[in-house]
């Protein structure tokens, strides 16, 4: 792994044991990813994307292979170490917005700092609301907001821990042409100010040439 690489994947296979014999879903992916960059994970449906990016933000372990996360090796860290990576370094961004119902929209962004007992996080929630466009709805909650305004909110609660990396998995996949482009827009610009690399995965070719860099699957293989 170069000093400047935020993640590095390397011959990575993910089998599956089924009642049909040994299902393998991931095939020797290898990429290397920059710091900052913004890369894409294409493919139809099956084709292995959100296992792929689950084995690259430690949420599952590879069956052999290796993934470097800003230098540590996830296949040798524990559940702990791996989720303690994952709050420290890594944002999500969901196609279910994932929003908490009972919180408000600024509530449900500033979760992640308050839970490790941040008290600016009132004002870098504010700010980050503002960024998206909804300086104007932070006291709305969830069902009283558009799935474009929920997937925001997401966007920003993702990146209110200043994550070095941002795993976005379909996140327009709920919404209509229109508001993912905004969504998209929006997630790319968040990006470029924090320095933020981008992991993306998406059927859409659209918006996989907006990232620098694309992984395209197909049968768990890269193509």
């Amino acid at each position: 792994m170069t000093a400047l690489s935020i993640l590095n994947v390397q011959h990575l296979t993910k089998t599956y044991a089924t009642s049909a014999g040994q299902l393998t879903v991931l095939k020797d992916i290898s990429f290397n990813l920059p710091a900052g960059a913004t890369c894409s994970i294409l493919g139809p449906s099956g084709s292995g994307k959100t296992t792929l990016l689950g084995l690259c933000a430690g949420l599952d372990r590879p069956t052999s292979g290796s993934v470097l996360l800003n230098g540590i090796t996830l296949g040798e860290a524990g559940e702990d170490e791996r989720a303690r990576i994952r709050n420290e370094h890594v944002g999500f961004v969901f196609q279910n917005f994932q929003l908490i119902p009972t919180l408000t929209a600024l509530e449900n962004v500033t979760v992640p700092m308050e839970l490790r007992g941040d008290r600016t996080a009132r004002d870098l929630g504010l700010d980050l609301l503002r960024r998206v466009g909804l300086a104007e709805r932070v006291d709305h909650y969830p069902a009283q907001l558009s799935g474009g305004e929920q997937q925001r909110v997401a966007l920003a609660r993702a990146f209110i821990n200043r994550p070095k990396i941002l795993f976005a998995d379909e996140p327009t996949g709920n919404l209509d042409a229109e508001t993912s482009a905004g969504v998209i827009e929006i997630m790319l610009e968040l990006n470029r100010s924090a320095g933020t690399a981008l992991v993306l995965v998406t059927h859409d070719t659209d918006v996989a040439s907006l990232t620098e860099q694309t992984i395209r699957l197909r049968n768990g293989e890269a193509v």
